[in-house]
């Protein structure tokens, strides 16, 4: 029977599995998305969940406790200053976890853990650039408003 066995050990020792949870919430704050196994991605959405908790606490003892999973001063700068606040009126549900299939080689179900509200990349913001040009071209008249005019 499975009792009391809730935690996936992702065949690996609990330090090395703190760690990898550690180093994909600090990819995730920092690139906003992140492409890993499904597994991985379901265990590391709590710890994300966590930070971005603390974030939208804005305390200090949050700050150092954010500061305590993620190490880096910068990024914690960054979470609660950047990340935090787009946050704010949200109760959970701040990540979310895309199925993508099975990674060619050996068949490891993929996904995608992200923020649910993200900046936009570089490329985007040029796509949205061009299609809103695009509208802004003016309409040619139509047959009859042509035949109108003569």
């Amino acid at each position: 029977m499975r009792h009391g066995r809730k935690i996936r050990k992702l065949g690996r020792t609990k330090t090395h599995r703190d760690a990898m949870l550690r180093n994909l919430a600090r990819s995730l704050f920092t690139y906003e998305q992140v492409k890993t196994t499904y597994h991985k991605a379901k265990e590391a959405q709590p710890v994300a969940e966590r930070l971005l908790r603390f974030a939208k606490a804005g305390t200090v003892a949050a700050r150092r406790e954010a500061r305590r999973t993620l190490g880096d001063p910068g990024l914690v700068k960054k979470l609660f200053e950047v990340v935090g606040p787009r946050f704010a009126d949200r109760q959970g549900g701040c990540t979310r976890v895309y199925r993508l299939g099975p990674r060619e080689s050996d068949c490891a179900e993929m996904a995608i853990l992200e923020l649910v509200v993200r900046e936009k990349t570089k490329k985007e913001k040029e796509v949205q650039a061009k299609a809103g040009a695009k509208k802004e071209k003016p309409a040619k008249p139509k047959k009859a408003e042509r035949a109108s005019k003569k």
